[in-house]
């Protein structure tokens, strides 16, 4: 074992906490998952507990610690769920849930605000478009209809920051309320142009008077932590991306068109753009990472229900016992048949930014069974990945020799065969599938000088396409058409 030291990588997902120890060559020394209880108090709301969140963050830390020497911890790195918002005051006490990103509380906002003539205004300042999906929708409901945030609020003693921050805050003991680009970028406050919280944007929310984190670089000391006296001393914070930035890096995006989709809970989809910054109408521009002070853009897409379609099926429907039956079920028949799954639970998000679609199931015939309805929800997210890769590369202006993927879902080889046949283009999987926390450990070995990442080299597995033409234009014709009769709920 490489013993000259560690560096310590918090992945905070949707679902869980994960931690990963690396080597400072960024072998993988150990790993631990704790999962947290997700909360759906209303049709279209999900919550976390924040502080669970933080909890099951130690338990995972304590756990990859557990045989290698403490003190040879150089660093932590920290990635995370982007725009799921916290609120809580001086003293670190939540004032309500964590509203996951997932949660469309926010839709009314949005929309009164789209009605009032700010969407143009927002979408220059930002590169996002008003939707209750980013983070300001939410903090607004949050002023407007939780007690204890308006009278945090009026006595100066709220504070709000995405998952990010709040861990941070956690982990310096109070002392550090900071958030990197890459995670502001995806709030609707930050102004993309000047790289600084907006006023305007800050009245348009109506949210004056909550405290912002502080922004610095992704590659930006924030402070430092013992992990709550797990470690013998204090090292330093360093490496704060969101998880698709930190994912795009994991893959090695770092220059003009790489592009990569990570298949988690939901699924994303970024391009780098480095310092273009193109007008989109299917996708969103955001900050993939600075560093030393200089940024790269990326535009982006993300899919709400990917992995969580399997899950759905898993748990609510008990279609199967796991994600792995689902596939066996997938794979035991030729085709769809005719079936098409459309997983629009909290509507359907880039391209179509529909938040009133709602899932639905056809297709069916009498001999539909239980494997055409598997095949289906797998095809699903490889059909959702299709539309909003295409999209984002023609509105990019760039043509990607490849997708670069990662994810729990990349494991499933009927997937990424459906993938790389859909989209006519090879899919390269990572064998590192957790990217997002390589991506911020790599990020915190190059500040330290042990690693260059341009000299960093990943293990990929490929697929190639091998459908016929004809069949793939047939199956994207019957999955369009299933698509719209999610939207018009017909």
């Amino acid at each position: 074992m490489e013993d000259k030291g560690f560096i310590l990588s918090v992945d905070q997902s949707t679902a869980g906490t994960k931690a990963f120890l690396f080597d400072t060559k960024l072998n993988l020394v150990a790993k631990a998952t704790k999962n947290h209880k997700q909360y759906y108090p209303m049709p279209g709301w999900v919550e976390h507990d924040p502080i669970e969140i933080v909890k099951r963050t130690y338990e995972a830390c304590h756990e990859v610690l557990h045989s290698v020497p403490k003190g040879k911890v150089l660093a932590v790195s920290v990635t995370n769920q982007r725009e799921t918002i916290v609120v809580w005051d001086g003293g670190g006490t939540p004032l309500y849930n964590a509203v996951v990103w997932q949660c469309q509380r926010g839709k009314e906002i949005c929309e009164s605000l789209r009605n009032k003539g700010y969407a143009d205004i927002v979408r220059d300042k930002t590169g996002l478009l008003i939707d209750p999906y980013f983070s300001a929708s939410k903090i607004t409901w949050l002023v407007k209809n939780v007690k204890e945030v308006k009278e945090k609020l009026l006595e100066g003693d709220s504070y709000v920051g995405t998952v990010d921050s709040w861990l941070v805050w956690n982990l310096t003991k109070g002392k550090a309320h900071v958030t990197d680009y890459s995670n502001a970028s995806r709030t609707l406050l930050l102004n993309i142009n000047t790289l600084k919280w907006d006023e305007e944007l800050i009245d348009i929310f109506e949210i004056s008077g909550i405290r912002l984190p502080a922004l610095v670089d992704s590659d930006y000391v924030v402070g430092y932590t013992d992990l709550d006296g797990i470690l013998p001393h204090a090292v330093p914070i360093l490496g704060i991306m969101g998880d698709s930035s930190a994912s795009l890096y994991g893959q090695l995006g770092f220059d003009l068109g790489n592009t990569k989709a990570t298949y988690g809970t939901g699924t994303s989809i970024m391009i780098n753009v480095k310092d273009t910054k193109p007008r989109l109408k299917s996708g969103v521009l955001s900050v993939g990472w600075s560093q030393e002070g200089k940024v790269d853009f990326v535009v982006e897409g993300n899919i709400h229900s990917s992995g969580d379609t399997i899950k759905w099926l898993v748990e609510q429907m008990g279609l199967a016992s796991s994600a792995e039956e689902i596939e066996r079920l997938a794979v035991s028949v030729e085709d769809n048949d005719g079936v098409y799954l459309v997983p629009a639970f909290v509507g359907l998000g880039a391209p179509y930014w529909e938040n009133d679609a709602r899932a639905l199931i056809c297709g069916m015939s009498r001999r539909t069974n239980k494997s055409h309805i598997a095949r289906a929800a797998i095809e699903s997210i490889a059909y959702q990945v299709y539309d909003l890769f295409t999209a984002l590369c023609e509105e990019a202006g760039v043509t990607p020799r490849e997708l670069r993927a990662d994810g729990g879902a990349t494991k499933n080889t009927f997937l990424m065969q459906f993938q790389a046949d859909i989209l006519n283009v090879p899919v390269a999987v990572n064998k590192f599938e957790d990217c997002s926390a390589l991506g911020v450990a790599l990020l915190a070995a190059k500040k330290m000088g042990v690693i260059d990442p341009r000299n960093f080299e990943v293990e990929r597995t490929y697929y190639y396409p091998k459908m016929r033409e004809v069949d793939r234009e047939k199956c994207i014709r019957g999955w369009k058409e299933a698509v719209q009769r999610a939207i018009l709920r017909v």
